[in-house]
């Protein structure tokens, strides 16, 4: 008698079916709402701004208008150029918000002799008045936060760490030669 050998078939191979997914059901956590540095941060600006936009409401601004005059506060008579850097805004959203503080009376905007393509932003004596008027919007947004200066300056540093770390490893970074405090 004959012996005979089972016949076997080569097992085919799939790579694809025999590549096993990385366990990762401990990193679903990592997804999670609460679990994202980026709405932390998205609800606090949020908060914030809604903060300031309370107080900004007496004295007939908006919240960006403030920001464009706590830069000619600083520093009066400057290009719009230079206050869209120090903002981080393009000339595109930066121009509108200008010539409603102009038509409010609160700046003027004139070309320069030096520079025909560039625009000085100067305040008008109302614009400066509003200072003092700004300075109690600062102290109300305090007192709201109920964090005293040393925690505000903490915490602004390390935001500002983080926006100059991820400058660092962007391709396109948000700061510029003015940088941060």
């Amino acid at each position: 008698m004959l012996k005979t050998r089972p016949i076997t078939t080569k097992r085919q191979v799939n790579p694809v079916a025999d590549q096993r997914a990385p366990d990762n059901s401990g990193d679903v956590e990592l997804l999670k709402l609460d679990s994202q540095l980026c709405f932390a941060l998205y609800a606090a600006s949020r908060a914030i701004t809604k903060t300031y936009r309370d107080e900004l409401t007496a004295l007939g601004l908006t919240y960006p208008q403030y920001l464009v005059l706590t830069v000619l506060w600083e520093s009066d008579a400057i290009s719009l150029s230079a206050i869209g850097r120090r903002l981080r805004l393009d000339s595109g959203t930066l121009t509108p918000l200008v010539k409603r503080l102009e038509l409010s009376g609160l700046v003027t905007r004139n070309r320069r002799s030096a520079d025909e393509r560039e625009i000085e932003i100067a305040l008008t004596p109302a614009g400066r008045d509003l200072q003092t008027g700004a300075i109690g919007v600062r102290q109300a947004v305090v007192r709201r936060l109920a964090m005293s200066e040393g925690d505000i300056g903490r915490l602004k540093a390390e935001l500002y760490a983080l926006v100059k770390t991820l400058d660092a490893n962007s391709e396109a970074p948000m700061l510029d030669e003015d940088g941060w405090p």
